[in-house]
């Protein structure tokens, strides 16, 4: 029998839960310690972060919010390896990866609290807005990367999206477009197990999620996205990739959502404790501070004076979110058309008139 091709995915891993190396081999980004040490602050901003936004929601200051809870490690990592003047397509939960890129806790509180401006970026000008729909964004990237090339500009566009997302057939889509092109495309998929209350194995028949980008021609990879160091590694792998022109990649990122999908959601009703529990094991947190006390680069103390430097960081952009004044009921239709239609004029005019009552 004659065999018409054969495939592998790598696997990438360098510390264990416990944040012991496996293996003596360790990614450049380890001999970088004052760089790693500012990643992993970076991600305990994050966390800080996630918590009071929930708290927020929770006392009706802000509307559902989609947490990142043990997420920590791949978007910031994520963040962290591209350049300012590549370009983003987040999902709706890449809120570490956009502070890396720029992007003040402020606009993301808007955006959740029901203003579209949230949507306007102070950071990054040429990143894609937030995308609740499913792996639309992909499509967006790909686009984006294509006109690199043709351009011949020297960037990257990088996607974020769930596991759910990578059965769509916009990532499909996205994927088949950059093998074609040889486009500078990087298309992340955060494996957290769930898309929303659908399992990981109730999605697809593949053995892993890295290996759908074969059928585009597209370098895959997959990576425990609990382990910065190689979250770091993988992306530098695929971003010195693109942005050389040996064409774009999926990385498939292993992690757990350890909250809800939302505000909106309660996991409880799908996912047993005990699963749960397993995944707090495998928390990206206490994995890198472990790495880092062991080298004396990290400690209690420092961990502390962080922690409340944090706290004061988010509590301005909390004050500057609520701060923010109202935009008038009519905003909601004057971003929609360069002329609205008779039917939503009408209805803009109800709207101010009810306003006015």
């Amino acid at each position: 029998m004659s065999i018409a091709a054969r495939f592998e995915i790598e696997y990438l891993q360098y510390l264990d839960p416990a944040g012991k190396p496996i293996g003596k081999d360790l990614p450049a980004i380890a001999k970088d310690t004052d760089r790693l040490v500012e990643i992993f602050k970076q991600m305990l901003f994050l966390r800080v972060f996630d918590t009071k936004a929930i708290a927020l929601q929770r006392t009706g200051k802000l509307g559902t919010y989609a947490a990142c809870l043990g997420h920590e490690a791949t978007h910031v990592g994520i963040g962290a390896a591209m350049l300012p003047e590549d370009v983003f397509a987040p999902s709706y939960r890449e809120y570490g990866a956009q502070f890396m890129r720029g992007v003040p806790p402020r606009n993301i509180l808007l955006y959740w609290g029901g203003d579209e401006r949230g949507n306007v970026f102070e950071g990054p000008k040429n990143d894609y807005p937030w995308c609740v729909p499913i792996s639309t964004q992909c499509l967006m990237a790909s686009g984006a990367a294509l006109s690199f090339k043709l351009r011949k500009q020297p960037r990257v566009a990088v996607a974020v999206c769930g596991d759910g997302g990578s059965s769509k057939t916009d990532f499909y889509a996205a994927l088949n477009t950059a093998g074609a092109f040889t486009s500078p495309l990087v298309l992340c998929v955060v494996n957290n197990g769930w898309a929303i209350s659908v399992p990981r194995k109730a999605q697809t028949g593949a053995q892993t999620l890295a290996q759908k980008g074969l059928a585009g021609g597209l370098h895959c990879l997959q990576v425990d996205g609990n382990d910065l160091l190689a979250v770091m590694e993988g992306m530098r792998r695929c971003m010195e990739r693109a942005r050389s022109g040996q064409g774009g990649s999926v990385i498939e990122f292993m992690t757990y959502r350890l909250h809800d999908h939302t505000t909106a959601d309660d996991a409880r009703r799908y996912r047993d404790d005990a699963e749960v529990k397993d995944a707090w094991t495998r928390d990206p947190m206490p994995r890198m501070r472990a790495y880092l006390t062991g080298r004396k680069l990290w400690s209690e103390a420092k961990e502390k004076a962080w922690a409340e430097e944090c706290a004061a960081k988010v509590d301005v952009e909390i004050n500057a979110y609520l701060n923010t004044p109202v935009q008038p009921v009519e905003a909601m239709f004057d971003y929609l058309y360069a002329e609205l239609p008779a039917d939503l004029a009408a209805q803009r005019a109800e709207a101010i008139a009810g306003e006015k009552r």
